[in-house]
């Protein structure tokens, strides 16, 4: 479909046409890549998420169906929230950002990410997917680690939902050596320590820029629920919880700042 520039129904009505050399050429180029390991999506350029079809480089993480929990959790948080404002921090190729200001259209969102590469993918997928004229206005854009891309607490707004999917892997860990992890941006998947550097700085900060009853979700590894947990808790945080994505597994934890 790709090479040919087809629909899927084409694949099929017109699936005993045959193909000139280029187009053949052009084929067996990417199943070598593949052969050699390189996910899908970057071999398109393109991935699903949330309905949305994102922009993929390899300067951003591809859009996992997991993390669509995350979006799920955070709009049902918002719902009756007028004109909420959403901070997402590591936005990658924006794909929580603008799933987000896609589903709540009156929604202010920024998105933030340490990549300035990162940030131009993010900021094309917004452009792409996003009503120019949508009530929240253009996704905002900040570029910085975490919380520093906003300034000042004093300064920088005050946030109904913070969101994230940050590097949570832990350094030496197997599966950064496999699969599609290999072609992926190394630092946004892991911290190089423990896996829950970022986690911590996420939680620590969280505080002094969400408004009181805001509230905050992160994803997280398959075995670090009851620590990320712990972290909101000492933080303060009330109603802290995880949830479980459709394989079973404890995928996001969250709570909210207390009024």
């Amino acid at each position: 479909m790709h090479v040919l520039g087809w629909r899927r129904t084409q694949l099929i009505t017109r699936g005993d046409e045959p193909l000139d050399a280029a187009q053949v050429a052009r084929y067996r180029a990417l199943e070598t890549r593949r052969a050699a390991g390189e996910p899908v999506a970057q071999l398109v350029g393109a991935r699903e998420f949330f309905g949305l079809d994102f922009d993929v480089t390899p300067d951003v993480l591809i859009p996992r169906p997991e993390t669509e929990l995350l979006v799920e959790t955070a709009l049902a948080a918002l719902e009756g929230v007028a004109q909420p404002r959403v901070l997402d921090l590591g936005t990658g190729s924006g794909a929580i950002a603008v799933a987000i200001a896609s589903a709540r259209p009156d929604a202010r969102v920024c998105a933030v990410d340490r990549s300035a590469a990162a940030l131009a993918v993010a900021a094309r997928n917004a452009q792409k997917l996003l009503d120019a004229q949508r009530p929240g206005g253009a996704l905002a854009f900040a570029e910085g680690s975490w919380y520093d891309a906003l300034g000042s607490a004093q300064a920088a707004p005050r946030f109904h939902a913070i969101v994230s999917n940050p590097p949570y892997i832990a350094n030496g860990d197997p599966h950064l050596d496999q699969g599609d992890l290999r072609f992926e941006p190394r630092g946004a998947l892991t911290d190089e320590a423990d896996g829950l550097d970022a986690l911590r700085a996420i939680v620590a900060g969280a505080p002094a820029y969400l408004v009181p009853g805001g509230v905050l979700w992160m994803e997280h590894g398959y075995d670090q629920a009851a620590a990320v947990r712990a972290l909101l808790t000492n933080a303060g945080f009330a109603d802290v919880r995880s949830e479980r994505d459709l394989a079973g597994i404890e995928r996001i934890s969250g709570g909210r700042l207390a009024q």
